[in-house]
C-alpha cells in the first residue's frame, strides 16, 4: 500500500490521465489518501486543528451540534497494513476527533458508523450504534478484504448496542471491547490489548459534568425567554388595579428568582451531583432549589412577615425546588448515573409534582399582590 500526502485527493495519481470526477471539498482533517488494491482510503490527522477545537466548543453551545459529523466509513490513521488493528467510532466529530487525537505516531484502521452524528454511549442506548450498522459498514468498506485479521476493537460504552456473537457469526469478525476512555487506547494496545480495572471504570467526574452543562443551559434558555415575558406581566397586577411600575419591580425580582432557580438545576445540581442525597435527579434539584430558597428568597423581607410577604415567601418556596427540580431532571440524559427504565420512572412521578408545585406557587404570588 502507498500513501498520497501531496494532494488531498481519492484521484491522486490520476489528474493526469483524466480519470479523475469531480469530488467535493475534502475536510481539513483528511492529511491524505491511502492507495490500496480495494480503492483509495482517507488518512486522517491526529492533531487537532483550530477549526476543530472551535467546532467541539460549538457543539458545546449547541451550535450546529445536530449537525457535527463526519462521513462514516472507514478511514486510515498512518499507514496502515492488512496487519493493523482495526477500531470502530461512532460519527458523531467530537467523538471521533477525541479518538483520532490519541493516535499520533500508530498505523490503525478505524471503522466509522453511521450513528446520526451522536456519540458512543447515547448511540449505544438509540441504537444507531449497534448490530446492524456494525455490519451494514463492515460490508460497505468491504473491511474482510482490507484487513487480514478478523478482529474489531469497538469503544467500552458501545456494548449496550452490539451483540458480540451476532456480528461474530454475521461478519467473521470478533469484537473486543476497549476501555472507556480514548486516551486510554494507547495503553491498551501496547499492552496486547490486556486492559486494567482503570481503563474499564466508568468515571464521571466534576470537570466531565461541566463539560456537560453548557449544553443544558442553552437548552433551557426558551423557559427563561418565556419567564421573562410572563413573570414581569403578571407582576404588573395588584390591588390598585394594573401598575407599570410593578412590571419592573415585582415582575424583574419574579425573572431573577427563576433565574437561581434555573441555574440550581441545570448548574449547580450537577457540579455537586455525587453529594446530593437521593438517587432521583428530580430530588436533588429539589434539595438545591430549597437551600436557594432559604438562602436568596428570604433576602430583603424584615420580620413579622406581613400577610403578603408570607405569601409571596411560601410561593417561592415552592416554585424554586420545582423549578431546580425540572431542570435537574433534565441532566440525566447527560449522566452515567442513569438508566432509561430510572429515567421513565422518575419523570412519570417527578413531573406531576412539579406541575403542583409551580401552579400552587404561581397561585399564591398572584394573591399576595392583592392582599
Amino acid at each position: 500500500m502507498e500513501s498520497c500526502h501531496e494532494k488531498k485527493s481519492p484521484c491522486c495519481g490520476q489528474e493526469e490521465a483524466g480519470t479523475c470526477p469531480s469530488q467535493p471539498e475534502t475536510p481539513p482533517w483528511i492529511s491524505g489518501w491511502l492507495m490500496t488494491p480495494k480503492g483509495n482510503v482517507p488518512q486522517v490527522a491526529t492533531s487537532l486543528q483550530l477549526i476543530d477545537r472551535v467546532g467541539s466548543f460549538k457543539a458545546r453551545w449547541n451550535i450546529g451540534r445536530m449537525n457535527y459529523s463526519v462521513e462514516p466509513g472507514l478511514y486510515a490513521v498512518g499507514t496502515p497494513s492488512p496487519e493493523s488493528p482495526a477500531l470502530v467510532s461512532a460519527n458523531y466529530k467530537m467523538s471521533f476527533d477525541r479518538l483520532r487525537s490519541e493516535l499520533t505516531g500508530r498505523d490503525l484502521w478505524v471503522l466509522v458508523l453511521d450513528t446520526q452524528g451522536i456519540n458512543v454511549w447515547c448511540a449505544a442506548g438509540k441504537g444507531t450504534f449497534g448490530t446492524d450498522e456494525l455490519v451494514r459498514q463492515i460490508q460497505a468498506t468491504r473491511l474482510r478484504e482490507m484487513v487480514s485479521h478478523r478482529t474489531l476493537i469497538l469503544p467500552q460504552l458501545g456494548a449496550p448496542g452490539v451483540a458480540a456473537h451476532q456480528v461474530e457469526r454475521r461478519t467473521g469478525f470478533r469484537v473486543v471491547y476497549g476501555p472507556v476512555r480514548a486516551s486510554d487506547l494507547p495503553a491498551l494496545l501496547d499492552a496486547g490489548m490486556k486492559a486494567t480495572p482503570e481503563m474499564r471504570r466508568v468515571r464521571f467526574t466534576t470537570k466531565d459534568r461541566l463539560a456537560l452543562t453548557p449544553i443544558e443551559l442553552v437548552l433551557g434558555f426558551q423557559y427563561i425567554l418565556a419567564a421573562a415575558i410572563v413573570l414581569p406581566l403578571l407582576g404588573g397586577w395588584g390591588r390598585d388595579g394594573y401598575a407599570l411600575v410593578n412590571v419592573s419591580s415585582v415582575g424583574l425580582r419574579a425573572v431573577l428568582l427563576f433565574l437561581v432557580g434555573y441555574l440550581g438545576g441545570a448548574l449547580i445540581t450537577p457540579l455537586f451531583l455525587p453529594w446530593l442525597p437521593g438517587r432521583a435527579f428530580a430530588m436533588k434539584g429539589a434539595l438545591v432549589g430549597l437551600f436557594l430558597a432559604a438562602g436568596t428568597v428570604a433576602l430583603g423581607w424584615e420580620t413579622p412577615l406581613s400577610l403578603s410577604q408570607g405569601l409571596n415567601l411560601l410561593a417561592w418556596s415552592m416554585l424554586l425546588p420545582a423549578t431546580s427540580a425540572f431542570f435537574a431532571m433534565n441532566f440525566t440524559g447527560a449522566s452515567t448515573y442513569t438508566s432509561l427504565s430510572g429515567v421513565r420512572k422518575e419523570v412519570h412521578v417527578a413531573l406531576p409534582l412539579q406541575l403542583a408545585a409551580v401552579g400552587t406557587g404561581l397561585v399564591l404570588w398572584m394573591v399576595s399582590h392583592f392582599v
